[in-house]
C-alpha cells in the first residue's frame, strides 16, 4: 500500500440526458438489427456505446499525498548482564552511529530509551518501550540494542510495536556479541533452609549448559576461607548431584560450591552459587513450675505454646504436703507432682527451667534442690519470677539454688506495692535482650505500670530494667556454664491485658527466654557482619571493656585486611563498629568473607542481587527471534562490525537486507486537492472503436 486510495468521477461532454438518448436508441437499434439477423450490427451498436462511454469522460481522481514525520526508538540495555565482556563497548559504538545517521535522514527523529533491569527484577525491556512508545507521534521502527536476555518476552506482538493504525512496525535487534554464546550455570535443586545442629543437610544441585549440548563432564569444587578450592564431585552437566553438608553450630552455615568453567563461556558469574543453611536446635524442652495458680502462668504457656519449636512441660503446685484436706485419697483427681522423674532422673534432658511463684513449702527434698543449682552450673537455664512467696518462710534463696541465684530479697521490707512503669538501665539499653525491645506503642511513650516488685539488698550480675528509683526488675547472671535470671515483679501479666498500653511483654519474654537458652542472636558477646552495596559492616557486641579494636578481615583469596571498630553511637557504649568497601574480585576468586574478632569469628557472603538475572548470561537471540521476525525486522550481531544502515522504505516491501535496515515510509493524503486522469485513454477507446466498426463491416460483407 503507497497511499491513500483512489475514486472514479464523471466529467460529461455532452449533457446527461442527451448521453442517456442516445445510449437508449444505441440499444433499440441494435436489438432490431438482432432481431433482423443483420450481420455486424452488433459490432457497430458497441463501437456506439464505446464512444458514448468516451464522451461521458469517466476520469480517475488521486489524493496529493505527504511523506509524515517519523519517529525511531532506541532502546538501550544497561542492565547488570550487559557489564560482561566488550558487550557496553559495542552498544555504544551502535548507539552513537545510529544517532548519527538519523540526524542526516529527512523527517526522521530518533528518540532514546535506557533501560537499567536488575535489582532483584531482571531485564524488563517491554515494559520500559510499551511506556515510551505513548509519547510517539508516528512511530516507525524500535532498534533494541541488548544481548538478548529479556525477561518480559510477551507471547505476542506487544502495544510498542503498533502504531495508532495498528499497523505492524519494526523491531529491529542489535545484539552484543559475534553470535550465540554459552554458558555454564550452577543451580540449587533443593537444601534444606534448617538443619539440626549435629546432623547433616542433604543438598541437591545441577550444572547446566546453555547454548550447547548437555553431558559435559564439570568438576563441582568448594571454595575454602583461605582462598583455596578442593574437589567434592565428578559430574556430567544436566545430571543432579547430591551433596552432604555437616552442620556442627547454631546459626548460618555458609558454603560456597563451584562448578568448573565451560570452554568459551560468555561468564563465570553464575558458575558458582552460595549455600546458606540455618543450624537450629532440636525441639526445645522447657520446664515451667508454677506456684499458686496466678495470670503469670497463663502468660507463659501462651508464650511457649505458640512456639512449634518448644516442647513445653508445665506443673502447678495445688496443694502442698502439709495441707490438710478430709478428702480421701482414691478421691482425688490431682496428678502426684513426679518430683523424682523431674529433678532427678530427667533435669538434664531440659533446656530451661521457669520457676514461677515457686515457694518450695518442703516440696522438693534438699537433694533435688541442689540438683537443679547444678544443673544451672553444667549449662542450663534456669529463670526465676518471684512475688511476695520470695519473703516468705521456704524461700527459694534460703535453699541450694540461692547459690545460683543472681538477687537476694530480705524478708522485712522486700515488697514494693505502689505503681511505677519499668525502664531499661544505661546496660539494658545495649544488651542484646532488651535492646531491641519497642519503645513506642499502644502504651505511647511509656510502657504501662506494674504495682508490685521485690526489693533487694543484694545483686550481682546484670541488672537490664530496673524501677524508676533504680530497683532492680531484671537481672542476668552467668553461673558456671550456665545461665540464670531473676524477675523481680510477679506483675509481667498487666502488659498482656494491656494495662494502660500495655507492654512489649511477648517480646522481652522470648528474648529472655532465648538467651537463657543461648540462642546466637541473642549472646552478649557477638561479632556479626553484612554486606550492602559493596560496603562491609562489621559490628561488634561486648559487655566487657575494649581498647583498640580491631577486626582481620579474610577476602576469598585468602587476603587479609584490618578494620578499626570505634563507637558510632555513644548511647551504646558497648557496640563497637568499622567499615569498609570491598574491592572487585575475579568473578572465579569466590564470594564469603571472613572476620575474626579476639575468639570470635563470622562469615558474610556478597548478596545475590540479581538472581533472575544470573540465570542466564548469554548473549543470544534465541528468545527475541520470534518477535523481530513477526514484525518485519531483523537480527544483527554488533561483534561483527555489523552496525545496520538506516533506510526508509515505502510501505509494503521488505525492511530489512544485507547491512541494513529499514523504516517504513507512511504517507498521509492533503486537504489542498486533488489531480485526476482520464480512466480510459482517448487512444485506446480511438482504437477499440475503429477495431469494432471495422469487425462490422466486415461481418456484414460476409
Amino acid at each position: 500500500m503507497t497511499g491513500a486510495p483512489s475514486s472514479i468521477i464523471w466529467a460529461p461532454c455532452l449533457p446527461l440526458w442527451l448521453l442517456t438518448t442516445l445510449a437508449t436508441l444505441c440499444l433499440l437499434i441494435g436489438l432490431y438489427g438482432a432481431l433482423r439477423r443483420s450481420q455486424g450490427v452488433l459490432w457497430r451498436m458497441g463501437a456506439l456505446l464505446l464512444g458514448l462511454l468516451w464522451l461521458a469522460n469517466p476520469r480517475q481522481t488521486h489524493p496529493h499525498m505527504q511523506v509524515q514525520p517519523q519517529d525511531a526508538l532506541l532502546v538501550v540495555d544497561i542492565s547488570p548482564s550487559m557489564g560482561i565482556g566488550d558487550r557496553q563497548k559495542l552498544v555504544q559504538q551502535a548507539r552513537t552511529q545510529l544517532l548519527h545517521q538519523g540526524r542526516t535522514l529527512h523527517n526522521l527523529t530518533i528518540h532514546e530509551l535506557e533501560v537499567p533491569g536488575g535489582n532483584g527484577q531482571g531485564t524488563r525491556l517491554f515494559e520500559a518501550m510499551d511506556r515510551a512508545s505513548l509519547s510517539l507521534n508516528n512511530p516507525a521502527g524500535i532498534f533494541l540494542l541488548t544481548d538478548g536476555m529479556d525477561h518480559d518476552i510477551p507471547s505476542q506482538l506487544p502495544p510498542s510495536l503498533k502504531d495508532m493504525t495498528g499497523r505492524v512496525i519494526p523491531l529491529h535487534l542489535l545484539l552484543a556479541a559475534k553470535g550465540e554464546e554459552t554458558d555454564r550455570r550452577l543451580r540449587v535443586l533443593s537444601a534444606p533452609p534448617y538443619v539440626i545442629i549435629g546432623q547433616t543437610a542433604h543438598i541437591r544441585i545441577q550444572v547446566d549448559d546453555l547454548g550447547t549440548t548437555e553431558g559435559q563432564p564439570v568438576d563441582i569444587l568448594e571454595h575454602g576461607p583461605d582462598g583455596q578450592t578442593k574437589i567434592l564431585a565428578h559430574t556430567q552437566s544436566g545430571q543432579p548431584v547430591d551433596l552432604d553438608v555437616p552442620v556442627t553450630h547454631a546459626g548460618l552455615t555458609l558454603k560456597e560450591l563451584i562448578a568448573s568453567p565451560l570452554q568459551g563461556e560468555a561468564s563465570l558469574r553464575n558458575n558458582s552459587t552460595i549455600i546458606r543453611l540455618q543450624g537450629v536446635r532440636d525441639r526445645l524442652r522447657v520446664l515451667l513450675v508454677s506456684g499458686v495458680p496466678n495470670q503469670g502462668a497463663r502468660v507463659w504457656r501462651t508464650l511457649l505454646k505458640a512456639d512449634p519449636s518448644v516442647d513445653l512441660v508445665h506443673f502447678t503446685i495445688l496443694r502442698s504436703p502439709d495441707t490438710e484436706d478430709d478428702t480421701p485419697l482414691s478421691d482425688l483427681a490431682l496428678i502426684p507432682f513426679p518430683t523424682h522423674e523431674l529433678f532427678a532422673q530427667k533435669i538434664n534432658s531440659f533446656d530451661l527451667i521457669i520457676l514461677d511463684g515457686f515457694r518450695n513449702q518442703n516440696i522438693l527434698p534438699e537433694s533435688y534442690l541442689e540438683n537443679i543449682a547444678r544443673y544451672v552450673r553444667k549449662g542450663g537455664g534456669l529463670l526465676v519470677v518471684g512475688g511476695p512467696e520470695m519473703t516468705q518462710i521456704g524461700t527459694l534463696q534460703d535453699t541450694p539454688v540461692g547459690s545460683v541465684l543472681p538477687a537476694h530479697i530480705p524478708a522485712e521490707n522486700g515488697v514494693i506495692t505502689q505503681p511505677f512503669s519499668p525502664e531499661r538501665t544505661a546496660l539494658g539499653l545495649s544488651h542484646p535482650v532488651t535492646r531491641a525491645l519497642p519503645e513506642h506503642g499502644p502504651w505511647g511513650n511509656k510502657w504501662g505500670p506494674w504495682y508490685r516488685a521485690l526489693r533487694t539488698d543484694q545483686t550481682q550480675g546484670r541488672t537490664l530494667l530496673a524501677t524508676p528509683s533504680g530497683s532492680p526488675l531484671l537481672v542476668l547472671d552467668q553461673r558456671g556454664q550456665g545461665r540464670v535470671a531473676m524477675l523481680l515483679s510477679d506483675q509481667i501479666w498487666l502488659w498482656s491485658r494491656g494495662e494502660k498500653g500495655g507492654g512489649p511483654q511477648a517480646e522481652l519474654l522470648r528474648r529472655l527466654s532465648h538467651w537463657l537458652m543461648k540462642e546466637p542472636e541473642l549472646e552478649e558477646n557477638q561479632l556479626e557482619a553484612h554486606i550492602d552495596h559493596g560496603r562491609l559492616t562489621v559490628t561488634r557486641t561486648t559487655l566487657t571493656p575494649l581498647h583498640d579494636v580491631q577486626a582481620d578481615v579474610i577476602g576469598p583469596d585468602g587476603h587479609h585486611t584490618a578494620l578499626p571498630l570505634t563507637h558510632h553511637m555513644p548511647e551504646h557504649e558497648n557496640l563497637w563498629s568499622g567499615s569498609l568497601m570491598l574491592p572487585s574480585l575475579p568473578e572465579q576468586t569466590g564470594r564469603i568473607w571472613t572476620i575474626h574478632q579476639d575468639e570470635l569469628s563470622t562469615t558474610v557472603a556478597l548478596p545475590d542481587t540479581n538472581p533472575l538475572e544470573d540465570q542466564d548470561l548469554r548473549s543470544t537471540a534465541t528468545g527475541l527471534a520470534s518477535l523481530v521476525a513477526h514484525s518485519g525486522g531483523a537480527v544483527f550481531w554488533l561483534g561483527t562490525g555489523n552496525v545496520p544502515e538506516i533506510r526508509q522504505i515505502a510501505e509494503g516491501h521488505t525492511l530489512h537486507g544485507k547491512g541494513w535496515a529499514g523504516l517504513p515510509l507512511h504517507q498521509t493524503a492533503l486537504s489542498t486537492g486533488n489531480t485526476s486522469t482520464a480512466f480510459l485513454p482517448g487512444w485506446l477507446l480511438l482504437i477499440l472503436i475503429l477495431a469494432m466498426m471495422g469487425l462490422g463491416w466486415w461481418r456484414e460483407g460476409r
